[in-house]
């Protein structure tokens, strides 16, 4: 019996460890879905994988120990993780816009979400250097359901999650001036602040911040205690964080110490529309 455990356990680590190659990084709780385990036990898995020096262990999961801080997975691979959470988050931060408002969306899977639900407030003026979010708009000007949105895509250099980054696109949003601000982020913690694995891409997002008169991050709650490589804000210049119900009470507590405002998006089952 004890052979046959151990052998299970090699079967599944090395299933882990191919997800994490494969996809440039996995959470903990899709993997005890995936598995069918529990936390502690993919926990042990994880501390056993970087024990070997395998992967590198961050908040909530873990990564190609060969890329740790600097890795910045592709949009294919975040666009898969926290799928619901995500989509609630998009739909809590679209109540937050008003048509007529000018307002941008950085890079990401979170504003990428955002955008869709964006496509059902008129008259918007939208600044974006992520593709996809602007793809987003394209697509429903052609079907009719733009409702009179103004898309201005930046221009830029194309970084592994579709963002448009560099000198380009950091003077085309620094010329301009924004109601709301929608910012995805790699991580953000009370010591590193919003925190990203791309220099070029923290230049950007710094002179996104800059020129937003309301800073809304939006950011599910496995984002939180991850730093990337690059800072580029504080959680003090954080309007409002939006965020999944998932976040928890000591993260949350310590979060409204910095924000000024943490909206925690219900959970499917809480919403009464």
């Amino acid at each position: 019996m004890a052979d046959n455990s151990n052998l299970l356990a090699e079967q599944r680590r090395a299933l882990i460890l191919d997800e994490v190659r494969r996809r440039g990084g996995v959470r903990v709780n899709e993997l005890t879905r995936r598995l069918n385990v529990s936390d502690m036990t993919i926990r042990r898995d994880l501390d056993a994988l970087a024990r070997i020096g395998a992967v590198e262990k961050v908040h909530g999961g873990a990564v190609p120990v060969e890329e740790a801080r600097t890795h910045e997975p592709g949009f294919e691979a975040k666009s898969s993780l926290e799928l619901i959470a995500k989509e609630e988050i998009a739909r809590t931060a679209a109540a937050l816009v008003t048509p007529g408002s000018a307002i941008a969306l950085s890079g990401g899977t979170t504003t990428f979400a955002l955008a869709q639900h964006l496509t059902e407030v008129g008259q918007l003026t939208v600044v974006t250097n992520s593709v996809r979010v602007a793809d987003v708009f394209d697509r429903a000007q052609r079907q009719g359901d733009g409702g009179g949105t103004t898309v201005v895509l930046t221009g830029g250099v194309r970084t592994p999650s579709d963002a448009l980054v560099g000198p380009v696109a950091d003077r085309a949003i620094r010329s301009l001036h924004f109601d709301l601000l929608f910012l995805g982020t790699h991580g953000l913690s009370p010591e590193a602040g919003l925190s990203t694995p791309n220099l070029a891409e923290a230049e950007t997002n710094r002179n996104f911040v800059a020129s937003a008169r309301r800073v809304v991050v939006v950011a599910d709650h496995t984002k939180w205690g991850t730093v990337g490589l690059s800072t580029f804000a504080q959680l003090a210049e954080v309007d409002t964080w939006v965020t999944d119900a998932a976040l928890p009470e000591e993260a949350a507590a310590t979060a409204r110490e910095y924000v000024r405002e943490l909206l925690l998006a219900p959970l499917p089952a809480e919403r009464t529309d």
